[in-house]
């Protein structure tokens, strides 16, 4: 269960009133940037290149940057790029490992990219992929791993990287809780073979519609991840594989390079807000997330663990403040998914 943002009760002529502490603020985040974000559209506006434009170039580029890896490519959500990240290894007709506490989007992903889903358990420390739970689901069949580095904080990934170099599987990074957060010095998206970020609204780097993107250091991979993107068109009307429509938009680019310079600052903020969240909630015997040694957890969610959920989401609404269940049934029983098995 997570809280809302902290904000500061206003008064009126010296009287205190309530308010509301939402969930997610858009509307806060924007009025600091706005001057910025129209002037960007507008520049978008102006030379009308909506499609792959170059606004999607320059977002592209500092992106790469900003993970530390070769390329990046701009796509139209998170779940496209897991898809297209899974086409582009060649992991369809396989059996593909993730979690089953994640957003649906993981798993449908998978099965759109013609994969099997084998869903595994999570640690009940952290809630990321259980690794035990994961070399026991490996098959002949297996392909590649998905870990889900759930609620901003990395997996441990050296151990799961091992554990597939053993089994010649690719290993992609569902980053899309994540941006920006490190395992060990570098960032979530520069681990693995791929990792795919989302900049669904709320996420900490959201745009301003769908907008996902995939990173590599692998050229193979990020030459056909850019004619999956786009209809296999390698040139105009030269179409060398069958693709889709799954570009960045160019006015989301424009809008996400703003936020991209500002990222690492509002993390820091994420991460002081919730060392204060953890350490008052301490004193009333509630304990926070565990950040593990090897992680800088940048706090999507800020997510703990009560005996009575429902009592103290009553209570939290009653002082007006906002709060969520991520995820309340785990993917593995949802109705389009209740055939695929936890491998655990």
């Amino acid at each position: 269960m997570t809280s809302g943002a902290t904000v500061t009760q206003s008064t009126v002529t010296k009287k205190q009133t309530a308010v509301t502490v939402p969930f997610v603020d858009l509307k806060a985040q924007y009025e600091a940037i706005r001057s910025e974000v129209r002037a960007a559209i507008d520049r978008v506006l102006e030379r009308g290149d909506f499609i792959l434009g170059d606004a999607v170039r320059q977002f592209e580029a500092e992106f790469t940057a900003f993970c530390g890896v070769k390329f990046a490519i701009g796509v139209s959500s998170g779940t496209e790029a897991i898809r297209l990240a899974l086409e582009a290894c060649g992991a369809q007709e396989g059996e593909v490992i993730t979690v089953a506490n994640t957003y649906v989007g993981t798993v449908e992903a998978i099965v759109q990219a013609k994969a099997t889903p084998v869903l595994v358990d999570v640690s009940s420390r952290n809630y990321n992929m259980d690794l035990d739970c994961l070399e026991r689901a490996i098959t002949p069949k297996t392909r590649a791993i998905v870990p889900v580095h759930l609620y901003g904080q990395p997996v441990d990934m050296d151990p799961l990287l091992e554990i597939a170099r053993r089994h010649k599987l690719i290993v992609i990074e569902d980053a899309c809780q994540a941006h920006g957060a490190r395992y060990k010095g570098r960032r979530a998206g520069s681990l693995a073979d791929m990792g795919c970020f989302s900049f669904y609204p709320s996420k900490n780097l959201g745009a301003y519609g769908d907008g996902g993107l995939i990173t590599t250091d692998n050229p193979e991979y990020a030459s056909k991840l850019n004619l999956l993107r786009n209809h296999g068109e390698k040139v105009k009307y030269e179409h060398v594989i069958q693709g889709s429509t799954s570009r960045l938009d160019t006015l989301q680019a424009a809008i996400l390079r703003i936020k991209l310079a500002r990222l690492d600052g509002w993390n820091a903020l994420r991460r002081s807000h919730a060392q204060y969240y953890t350490q008052e909630l301490k004193k009333l015997g509630i304990a926070g997330p565990i950040e593990e040694p090897w992680a800088e957890s940048v706090y999507h969610l800020y997510v703990i663990t009560v005996p009575d959920r429902e009592a103290l989401r009553r209570y939290l609404s009653q002082q007006g403040i906002q709060s969520g269940i991520h995820y309340p049934i785990p993917t593995g029983r949802t109705n389009y998914f209740p055939s695929y098995v936890c491998g655990a």
